[in-house]
């Protein structure tokens, strides 16, 4: 339980570093890219330390972000709605880790406010599943 603990701090503040620059109202482009930046590392942290809560509830197939949305939905973390944003954020991760065009990152800065509030509220939900 200790190395979840540990997990679940580490993604909450990454998360808190994504949220400082997910809500400008007009960013720069330095700021937008370091957004999309803090929008990538803060995913990474947070579907891992799921992945380390459910493998602690006993889940061992959690392998990968989609597997741990999934596992993440089947033990009641989030509704079905939630669990289909979440996936389309998982495809707006990979498409900056794999591609930059300025008219993508223009439009996903548009929707970055609304990951963080997802990750914030999975996040939340583990955090409330320790205590």
């Amino acid at each position: 339980m200790e190395r979840v603990k540990e997990r679940l701090q580490d993604a909450l503040r990454a998360l808190a570093t994504f949220e400082q620059v997910a809500n400008l109202k007009e960013p720069t482009d330095i700021e937008r890219d370091a957004a999309i930046q803090r929008f990538e590392y803060s995913f990474e942290m947070a579907w891992k330390a799921a992945k380390a809560y459910l493998l602690d509830q006993g889940l061992t197939d959690v392998v990968s972000p989609r597997s741990a949305i999934r596992a993440s939905f089947s033990v009641g973390m989030f509704d079905e709605e939630t669990a289909e944003k979440i996936m389309r954020m998982v495809d707006d991760r990979n498409l900056t880790v794999h591609t930059y065009r300025e008219e993508f990152a223009i439009k996903l800065y548009r929707i970055l406010a609304g990951h963080a509030a997802l990750l914030r509220a999975w996040l939340v939900e583990i955090q409330k599943r320790m205590e």
